[in-house]
């Protein structure tokens, strides 16, 4: 309903998502993820206002991504190029913004610290850094080891060198990785769609251009970004005729985070499409990536801690499905005096995972001939069915079902879940009470009533201009019919009868 509301043109779609993004900035600025010295009380007023301008802007950016999607679909969709520069103008107002969403990204920062530090950032949390850096971190992550793989640790650590732990500086670097990831991601994602049969410009539109990457890849810098950048360039390398890069690029993206080691999957089935036999395959894909975890280990120094600490994600107030299920379980069999309570959560877990792993392999089965939508579907699946789940994992299949969807209705499903997804989180990135819930409601309604009243002063204006192109009309017409009855008559001189000749000095 809302592409039949509006006209759409590129210049309209880009203006209303700068619009959007920028409120969205400004609204952080008292109600995001702050550092603690500036964080404001969710009761004052500042932070109400700025929560309520925080949806207001999401609302817009969500507005404007659908009526892009209707222009990509149209008969005369915008080149990949004009969509990359639609981004970088979305974006722009996000790279000074505070984080917003999660304060992940202090979490990022302190644990770069403790490896510039050597400290054993898999064993201990935040806690044992101490200082400006850990007090950041949220309360709930100060005392677990890190998930995160060693080559994302190695550039963590990097950067807190670079910065001298220094907040500021920090979150303005781990912002510039984020958007190097969405940069990678965006180089990606054409290639791979003209590999797959798709449009590379619906692949970027659903892929990049999504709101959740804006809000969470962007705003909240999170390392998945990271993560997707190197495993599509793996797989675009794969493609080609650089298996064994393939290979090195998508283990450094597990090693950003684990979930892209799926990505090796992938790899094997493109190389034996290519015409290799599967056992070569699997040994070469194996060794390549056996080599790049060892020297990126042994460069960043944190040994292999990280294959131990992969749970950590998981919080007792996580939202995930198998974690809804397991507290509610817990919950009932806790009323029925069972002693069996405490073991519901992890029993949905270990259920969860088996799920998991159950429709990855038929996944598999099924779509093998399409290895990159098959990969697609299974990181999906592993953040639907996993232990946590944030909003911002369910990126990690729509990038790959962006570019390798093999109809438009799969698509259109995956951004519908995009676009509940994108109000899913408060921008500080904490637990939401009925007050701040009602206000970010205000701010996402009063976003809609603009939207509906620009909707009605573009109809408004459409109606008076037919009615003045109407008027024009009828007085081009009332000129024409005054000329006719105002024109001179003349006399027609009618041709002499056949056989009579006119009288001499008499006209005929």
């Amino acid at each position: 309903m809302l592409a039949k509301a509006f006209p759409v043109d590129l210049r309209r779609c880009q203006v209303l998502g700068l619009a959007g993004t920028a409120v969205l900035a400004l609204g952080g600025e008292t109600a995001g993820a702050l550092p603690v010295r500036h964080l404001l009380a969710p009761a004052s007023a500042r932070a109400a206002v700025g929560l309520v301008g925080v949806y207001f802007g999401v609302v817009l950016l969500i507005a404007a991504w659908v009526l892009l999607g209707r222009l990509v679909r149209g008969p005369e969709p915008p080149t990949p190029r004009a969509l990359l520069l639609v981004l970088a103008v979305w974006a722009a107002p996000l790279l000074l913004a505070p984080p917003l969403f999660s304060r992940d990204v202090y979490s990022y920062l302190a644990q770069g610290a403790m490896v510039d530090a050597h400290m054993d950032v898999y064993t201990h949390g935040p806690d044992r850094l101490g200082g400006p850096l850990a007090d950041e971190v949220a309360p709930m992550w100060r005392h677990t080891g890190a998930p995160y793989g060693p080559a994302f640790l190695a550039l963590a650590s990097a950067l807190s060198g670079l910065t001298r732990g220094e907040v500021p500086a920090g979150l303005l670097g781990m912002r510039l990785v984020a958007l190097l990831g969405v940069a990678l991601m965006a180089v990606a994602l054409p290639r791979l769609a003209r590999h797959s049969g798709a449009d590379p410009a619906a692949a970027l539109w659903l892929g990049a251009l999504n709101p959740l990457v804006l809000l969470h890849l962007v705003a909240g810098a999170h390392n998945d970004a990271l993560m997707l950048g190197l495993l599509g360039l793996g797989l675009v390398a794969a493609r080609g005729r650089r298996p064994a890069v393939g290979a090195v690029l998508v283990t450094l993206a597990a090693l950003v985070k684990a979930p892209a080691a799926l990505g090796l999957l992938a790899v094997v089935a493109l190389r034996v499409r290519a015409g290799r036999r599967p056992l070569p395959a699997v040994l070469s894909t194996a060794g390549a990536s056996a080599a790049t975890t060892v020297a990126a280990t042994a460069l960043a120094g944190t040994g292999y801690g990280w294959i131990g600490a992969l749970d950590t994600p998981v919080s007792p107030h996580n939202w995930a499905l198998t974690s809804l299920l397991g507290r509610a379980t817990g919950a009932l069999l806790d009323r029925l005096g069972s002693g069996l309570a405490p073991l519901a959560v992890p029993a949905w877990h270990l259920l969860g995972l088996a799920a998991t792993a159950v429709t990855v392999l038929l996944i598999w089965l099924r779509l093998r001939p399409r290895p990159v939508y098959a990969l697609g579907l299974s990181l999906l699946a592993v953040a639907v069915l996993g232990p946590a789940i944030r909003p911002w994992y369910v990126l990690w299949g729509l990038f790959l079902i962006a570019a390798a969807a093999p109809s438009t209705s799969v698509r259109h499903r995956v951004a519908a879940l995009a676009g509940v997804l994108a109000l899913a989180v408060l921008p500080s990135g904490g637990p939401a009470d009925l007050g701040q819930l009602l206000l970010a409601v205000s701010g996402g309604a009063l976003g809609a009533v603009v939207l509906w009243q620009a909707h009605q002063a573009h109809q408004a204006r459409q109606a008076q201009a037919r009615q003045a192109q109407a008027r024009q009309a009828q007085a081009r017409e009332a000129q024409a019919r005054q000329a006719d009855r105002s024109a001179p008559a003349h006399r027609i001189r009618r041709p002499p009868r056949a056989g009579r000749t006119p009288a001499p000095g008499r006209l005929a």
